[in-house]
């Protein structure tokens, strides 16, 4: 299953959720008509059947109105995306420039899953106070994510594990697992705050004995009722929908990191040790969806989650139920610390040697858009070298919130001449001369770095850049803007990361609202994909004929019947402006068949360049279809 495929399924998902809802919304509206049928059609309203009909119609409307609007305060909570839901969990945010083992152990892993994913580096958070091991990810999209653990993830597992856990929640960010975790909590709130406004009403009405006061009494007594049975619906619809997904989320894990060790190892730490993967907050009910392991402990009916033994035996088929006991048993003697793994493990990622700027790469159409959004084979290994592979000076300067922005800008500037210093004096209007020089400096440094390396870099600045406040962050998506169209002679690259990061920003900027699968048909949008496939083959090839044979081939792909010559835009900048909203919202049958085009267009001869590999993945970012920092090599 591809991303597509598995984005496909989370919005089937999502439907099935409101389907769900619904269901429950009309089980809850019936018990409250019988109950208030029971108790008062027996205090004198039986034989006044339109009072009795009347005062059904309005616990019906009161008891709708509580469940919108407590869906609606809790959707409009959650607004902020991934970090207000591990803020409210009392999660800690990792600083960029710690020290601390653990914590830089844990932004490494973090940074290197998204690099290999082609996702910004999201937020992340550590539950100090939570001993058992279990992780989650939250978010409307991969722009706004965060990714928590807990300390006793930190703690008991070592790298590998560690990883592996890292990757399981990351599968949830791509696979689109993480908008519909979010909707959940909200319309699940709206069910389960009928029990809470029951029994706030019997708390502060315990004095209410007179006989006026019985009636408000029965109401919070029926409100209370009815709360737990939609406390009993809210379950089961988790139940449903969050169970599959967790062995999907394994198997994506594994493919990724290409071992199931460290997974299973996390599995049966969990297993074996006390605290299992068991929360203490007294919110875990309400994101015992989005986690890792089980953390409430629900009997198999309402588990949101698979048995653990059945999860390690999906990994390693040879593990019995028995061995559980042992590892119990052995780490009650010696309880197992993560970094004395590490140690004892020698746990390191290798470093392959990074391809140059002027290298060509062998690659098959198909094989690069099945990595969209599936990291696998050494993405992971890959990702590292390219960390280790930055200088320190910009690594620490993608890590601190005052150097985010001039960074980022830098990436953005020309080459030295009358265009930098366009862009500069652009700079130095839109926010002051200090900045400006800082970018340009910025700029002097990136010249020599490999091209490959400009997207990972981007990518580690995200989390500094969005705890800027929304006015700085404004200005900044008008400065990507305004350096990316500077008299239309920067590179297309150059042009293309800058729409990026303005919708990176964007997407944090306001994440439910976030990018979502479209639904238009790629038919009803050949214009855009036309003028898109002849931007980009006219960008890979520096002579007329070349480019006109890699356009007719992305078209052959795309619409093989559609008679459409090659006439490549005069201002190729405007014509992309043009082009992204409308191919954004393509369904995703159509952005797969796109993409295929585009490949096949940017590598007609089977060859690509890695400046022609970091367009495309640029790109297709920009499309919301991330791709690995390296692409797949036909062997």
């Amino acid at each position: 299953m591809n991303f597509f495929a598995r984005q496909d399924l989370a919005r089937r998902r999502s439907r099935r959720l409101v389907v769900l809802f619904v269901l429950a919304v009309l089980a809850i509206v019936v018990a409250v008509d019988v109950l208030f049928l029971l108790f008062f059609g027996g205090m004198g309203t039986a034989s006044d059947p339109g009072a009795t009909a009347g005062g059904m119609v309005l616990a019906t409307l009161l008891t709708l109105g509580i469940i919108g609007a407590g869906s609606l305060f809790r959707m409009a909570s959650l607004r902020q995306g991934g970090s207000a839901v591990a803020l409210q969990l009392g999660g800690t945010p990792v600083p960029e420039d710690t020290h601390d083992f653990h914590y830089r152990r844990l932004r490494n892993v973090v940074e290197e899953v998204a690099i290999a994913s082609g996702v910004p580096v999201p937020e992340i958070f550590v539950l100090e106070h939570e001993a058992g091991i279990n992780a989650f990810a939250a978010g409307y999209a991969p722009s706004d994510a965060a990714i928590a653990v807990t300390r006793g993830a930190l703690d008991k597992l070592n790298r590998d594990e560690l990883q592996g856990v890292i990757a399981h929640e990351f599968s949830h960010v791509l696979n689109g697992d993480m908008r519909l975790n979010i909707r959940l909590m909200g319309v699940l709130f709206g069910i389960l705050v009928l029990a809470v406004v029951g029994r706030k009403i019997l708390l502060y009405g315990r004095g209410g004995r007179s006989k006026d006061g019985l009636p408000l009494l029965v109401a919070a007594l029926v409100l209370m009722v009815v709360g737990y049975i939609g406390l009993f619906f809210g379950r089961l619809i988790k139940a449903g929908v969050s169970r599959q997904r967790e062995y999907l989320a394994d198997a994506s894990a594994v493919q990724f990191t290409r071992q199931t060790t460290g997974l299973s190892g996390a599995l049966k730490k969990i297993a074996g040790l006390p605290s299992g993967s068991k929360l203490e907050s007294g919110d875990t009910e309400e994101i015992s969806h989005m986690l890792f392991g089980d953390g409430v402990g629900f009997s198999s009916m309402f588990a949101t989650h698979p048995p653990l033994v059945a999860r390690i035996q999906a990994l390693e088929p040879s593990f019995k139920a028995t061995a559980v006991a042992d590892l119990a048993a052995r780490w009650q003697m010696h309880p197992p610390s993560g970094l004395d793994e590490d140690l004892a493990l020698g746990l390191a990622s290798a470093s392959p040697a990074l391809p140059g700027d002027q290298s060509e790469l062998l690659i098959a159409p198909p094989a690069v858009v099945a990595q969209v959004g599936a990291p696998r084979s050494d993405d992971y290994v890959r990702a590292g070298a390219l960390v280790d592979a930055l200088p320190d000076v910009l690594r620490q300067a993608a890590h601190e919130r005052e150097e985010s922005v001039p960074l980022l800008l830098g990436l953005l500037m020309a080459e030295a001449g009358p265009m930098r210093e366009a862009q500069q004096f652009e700079l130095a209007a839109r926010h002051d001369e200090r900045l400006a020089r800082q970018a340009l400096d910025y700029a002097d440094r990136l010249q020599e770095l490999p091209r490959i390396l400009h997207l990972p870099l981007a990518a580690m600045a995200m989390p500094a850049l969005r705890r800027r406040p929304r006015p700085e962050l404004e200005k900044f998506m008008d400065s990507c803007f305004a350096l990316s169209h500077a008299d239309g002679r920067i590179s297309l690259f150059e042009y293309c990361l800058g729409r990026l990061l303005r919708v990176q920003v964007r997407d944090a900027l306001d994440p439910s609202r976030a990018w979502v699968p479209g639904h238009r048909q790629l038919s009803r949008c050949a214009p855009q994909a036309i003028t898109l496939l002849a931007v980009l083959a006219q960008a890979g090839h520096a002579d007329t004929a070349s480019a006109m044979r890699a356009y007719l081939a992305g078209l052959q792909r795309v619409f093989p019947r559609l008679d459409a010559p090659y006439r490549p835009p005069a201002d190729p900048q405007r014509a992309m402006d043009e082009v992204w909203p409308v191919l954004d919202e393509v369904d995703l049958i159509g952005k797969e068949l796109l993409l295929e085009g585009l490949v096949a267009a940017i590598s007609h001869d089977g060859r690509m360049s890695v400046a022609e590999a970091e367009l495309l993945r640029v790109v297709c970012a920009s499309l919301h279809c991330p791709l690995p920092p390296m692409l797949e090599q036909v062997r």
